[in-house]
């Protein structure tokens, strides 16, 4: 039997913590996946507000939680192997944390760290309309190797539901680790 690949999941407290619940969920449905979760003390109030899932359900999709302030976990060494992290959503907050190296929790340091190995980080980075210093922040992000991905609807496939936009996305973002997404994603077909 071959080893599980590992994902950090990080959920931020910006709107739209559905995509990473949802991430999670899916990660749970494909064979080999193992899930790496934390949750920033934000997002479990942005959770109380958007969705109908405890946090301890939250918290029971992932195989390991860390908390916040747990700054020595496994997942802040390089030495701790990941396919990378993706980060669903991600504030603003986190997003100028992570592109000014500022590791003041472990959710930056997480990100800090996949960024130094050189390892895959996807950011679902939520704000509108995104200012100078966001897109600052995400440009310099981007020029670090990350993918800077807002979860913005495939109009094509004409969505009728809102679980059908955060499919397509969370689907789309978790390809990026070599994720099977077939099931969550369909592709452009041509016009």
């Amino acid at each position: 039997m071959s080893e599980k690949k590992r994902i950090v999941v990080g959920i931020s407290g910006a709107s739209g913590s559905c995509l990473g619940v949802y991430a999670l969920q899916a990660l749970q449905g494909l064979d080999g996946w193992e899930t790496h979760l934390i949750v920033s003390r934000a997002a479990v109030k942005t959770m109380e507000t958007e969705l109908d899932i405890t946090l301890p359900e939250v918290l029971a999709l992932a195989d390991a939680v860390y908390d916040e302030d747990d700054i020595g976990a496994s997942i802040s060494s390089g030495s701790f192997r990941t396919e990378g992290m993706l980060i669903a959503p991600c504030s603003m907050k986190t997003a100028a944390g992570i592109a000014c190296g500022y590791s003041d929790n472990l959710l930056c340091r997480a990100a800090d760290v996949t960024i130094k190995e050189r390892r895959r980080l996807v950011l679902l980075a939520r704000e509108s309309p995104l200012s100078s210093i966001h897109l600052r922040n995400l440009l310099t992000l981007s020029d670090l190797g990350a993918v800077v991905m807002p979860p913005v609807p495939a109009f094509y496939q004409r969505p009728e539901r809102i679980d059908e936009v955060v499919r397509h996305v969370v689907g789309r973002a978790l390809g990026y680790f070599g994720a099977d997404t077939g099931s969550l994603v369909r592709p452009w077909q041509g016009a």
